[in-house]
């Protein structure tokens, strides 16, 4: 049966050989410290007790019990003998040609007849499980591939073969993923990469890649990781978020978000700023659906990340060097080629090096409405990361010179932030209305107040206009965005 996808010599002798069973290290519980009794001195006097918040404690591991344990031990050196036994049999060269039913079907096969040779019996939920793991190892991530279709899952982080956590709601947890070694998990990383033309070796040992369905990859692996590869994932969900999402979930009012549409529309041009994690490339793509679908945009990236609808869309991403050292495309070179293209806005992914001055320089001719992405804390430290980011260039240039580039260069500064509790709030919307001296004046127009924590460490707070009047309403206006005096007006928000 199908057998056109079986290798010629299908006698091949299974390896015998199975894994070496890993032994677990039992942890000693630590005894509990003795407590010391502190002489009580007028001149200092003991904190009391009951003034200490308790120190965060890591939380518990329990161990799986000894049967489960041994159980999964049993399947995952089964899963690596019959994994073994597929590529000698598979015609590995013919599975593009062959449907999913097909390949299931052929696995199937193969294992039911390694797991007779080697009289191996399991239930038919042990069997199906280990099918799965199979089609995953074969044509999929490996073990990879449960997080990625689990949809409550938004990061996942491999730390060496034997741990790999994910991060749900804000929270990290370690999961029971495991690979079976650091070849296991270093060939999923090359299935990787070499899907989208990099690659990642001891002489290049780090990498940025992107998945099949857009997710962000990195990965760094030995010498460099010393105890194992390290990977990270952010998964990007299938159905991108709206504006009408993000107000629902609280990330920004609907205050905001009006005025946020007045500003892409009339073409300002904005820099969404935050830090890692904070949600920069979400609040991206969200403020890209403002953009007229009759505009000509061109976005350059690292990694293609952005989820632009509208229907005139050019993407460019940079490149690495090869192996010799030659062929790199810098974001720097892809702007230059794309003020070249007749582009009505250009949509940088990560402004991060030497591209921001011909950023700066193409929002100051003619391509009004561009947007941007940097790394910084607040919207006075995002103009300092663009002033040092000039000097990266290598471009001598006086400081009021360069912070005159920047004013009139840059309209709007989008502040987004990732608070402790895991949510991801736009703390701040603030625009540049020009130059006082040689300072950058800058007004606030939108902001999100904190007010304290619940019990279970959850932010309080809510959005607030700081009462200050936009300095483009006239610029509105004349666009056909006349809007209401009320929503610069200091509300509270749920």
């Amino acid at each position: 049966m199908f057998s056109r996808y079986k290798k010629s010599q299908v006698d091949k002798a299974i390896p015998a050989e199975a894994a070496t069973n890993a032994t677990a290290a039992a942890t000693a519980a630590a005894p509990k410290a003795e407590r010391a009794a502190l002489a009580a001195t007028p001149a200092a006097p003991e904190k009391p007790a009951s003034m200490r918040k308790p120190s965060p404690k890591a939380p518990a591991q329990t161990a799986p019990m000894d049967k489960e344990k041994k159980r999964k031990e049993r399947l995952g050196e089964i899963k690596l003998e019959l994994h073994r036994a597929l590529l000698e049999n598979l015609n590995l060269a013919a599975l593009d040609q062959a449907s999913e039913r097909e390949l299931r079907e052929e696995i199937n096969e193969i294992a039911t007849e390694a797991m007779s040779e080697k009289g191996i019996v399991l239930n038919r939920e042990e069997r199906r499980a280990l099918n799965n793991d199979l089609y995953d190892e074969v044509k999929g991530l490996g073990p990879l591939e449960t997080l990625l279709k689990d949809e409550t899952v938004s990061d996942i982080l491999v730390n060496g073969p034997h741990q790999v956590f994910v991060e749900r709601e804000g929270k990290l947890t370690l999961s029971d993923i495991t690979f079976k070694d650091e070849k296991h998990l270093m060939r999923i990383i090359d299935k990787i990469v070499s899907a989208v033309g990099r690659r990642v070796d001891e002489s290049n040992p780090y990498v940025d890649a992107r998945l099949q369905d857009g997710s962000r990859f990195n990965a760094m692996v030995p010498p460099i990781a010393i105890d194992g590869s390290l990977v990270s994932i952010r998964k990007f969900k299938k159905d991108k978020l709206g504006i009408d999402d993000l107000v629902r979930f609280g990330a920004f009012t609907e205050e905001m978000a009006v005025y946020l549409q007045a500003a892409v529309a009339t073409r300002l041009n904005i820099i969404v700023s935050g830090g890692t994690g904070s949600g920069k490339t979400t609040t991206l793509n969200a403020l890209s659906s403002f953009i007229d679908d009759a505009e000509r945009i061109l976005t350059i990236e690292d990694t293609a990340e952005l989820q632009l609808q509208q229907t005139h869309v050019g993407r460019m991403e940079s490149r690495p060097p090869n192996v010799e050292g030659k062929g790199a495309v810098t974001p720097r070179d892809c702007l230059k080629n794309a003020l070249r293209m007749r582009p009505d806005r250009i949509i940088v992914g990560e402004t991060r090096g030497e591209e921001v001055i011909d950023m700066l320089q193409a929002m100051n001719t003619g391509h009004d409405g561009s947007m941007t992405t940097i790394h910084a804390n607040s919207a006075r430290d995002g103009v300092a990361r663009l002033e040092n980011m000039i000097a990266m260039a290598g471009i001598e240039m006086p400081l009021k010179a360069m912070r005159s580039q920047i004013s009139s260069a840059v309209n709007l500064i989008v502040q987004a932030s990732r608070l402790q509790d895991g949510s991801r709030r736009m703390t701040s919307i603030t625009e540049i209305t020009g130059m006082e001296g040689e300072v950058i004046s800058m007004q606030e127009l939108f902001r999100f107040q904190r007010v304290g924590l619940t019990p279970d460490n959850k932010i309080l707070g809510h959005f607030t206009a700081t009462g200050v009047r936009s300095a483009f309403s006239e610029r509105f206006r004349m666009w056909g965005y006349d809007l209401p005096p009320s929503i610069y007006e200091p509300f509270r928000g749920d």
